[in-house]
């Protein structure tokens, strides 16, 4: 068993809810509510910029030339997503960059981009890698899911074209290698970080999800009369 798969492995429960969850149900049915997904796409701009900065970071960790160009190309990568798909879903949905600078991370997304910025910043380079992955990986898999079953009509059609198609795929298959190389070459504790940094932000995929579905901010849960 390589090392991905025995990630793969560990982490079956929450990726399985990740797939079935009502957000990607929705969007594979092309029934997602506009303003969830609206509201999704800004949240997720936010987040592809903290991302792009996380790989960055890690880039800059790598032990040698090639991952350093693999890492950095793919920070550019999500800074292209960032401009070409969502401008297009911005655009369609009446987002100007007024509204866009004016809506706030949401706490998931905030949470989400925060973790991995510690990871990149304080944790070793395979631990960060292993933080990174499950934005690769889980969007992969969802990506090809849906697009198995996604009617041509599918307003969602551009999300499920990026993230089902093959250039997007050998970024993922290049992170899976590195990933597994750095497993292989690990210490027991080393293995375990990795674990833990690959789980806990498969954990951060579903609660970014699942916050978009029912359009969290700062405010749910917050006690009656507590400051921001």
């Amino acid at each position: 068993m390589t090392f991905t798969e025995d990630l793969a492995r560990e982490t079956a429960a929450i990726r399985h809810q990740i797939h079935t969850m009502p957000f990607n149900r929705e969007l594979a049915q092309g029934t997602l509510a506009p303003d969830i997904f609206r509201g999704y796409i800004i949240q997720d701009a936010h987040y592809l910029e903290g991302f792009a900065r996380a790989l960055a970071l890690a880039a800059a960790k790598a032990p040698d030339a090639p991952t350093v160009a693999q890492l950095a190309g793919s920070a550019a990568g999500a800074i292209a997503v960032e401009r070409e798909l969502h401008g297009h879903y911005m655009g369609l949905f009446g987002v100007s960059e007024v509204d866009f600078a004016a809506t706030e991370p949401s706490a998931a997304c905030d949470h989400y981009v925060s973790s991995l910025l510690r990871v990149a910043a304080t944790g070793d380079f395979a631990e960060t890698v292993a933080a990174l992955l499950p934005c690769f990986w889980i969007y992969r898999d969802v990506g090809r899911e849906i697009a198995q079953h996604s009617a041509p009509e599918n307003p969602y059609a551009a999300w499920i074209a990026t993230y089902s198609g093959d250039a997007f795929d050998e970024s993922v298959r290049r992170m899976l290698a590195l990933t597994d190389r750095l497993g292989a070459a690990a210490t027991d504790a080393g293995r375990a970080r990795m674990h833990h940094a690959f789980a806990r932000c498969c954990w951060h995929e579903w609660r970014f999800w699942d916050s978009a579905y029912h359009k969290e901010g700062w405010d749910r849960g917050r006690l009656s009369g507590a400051a921001a």
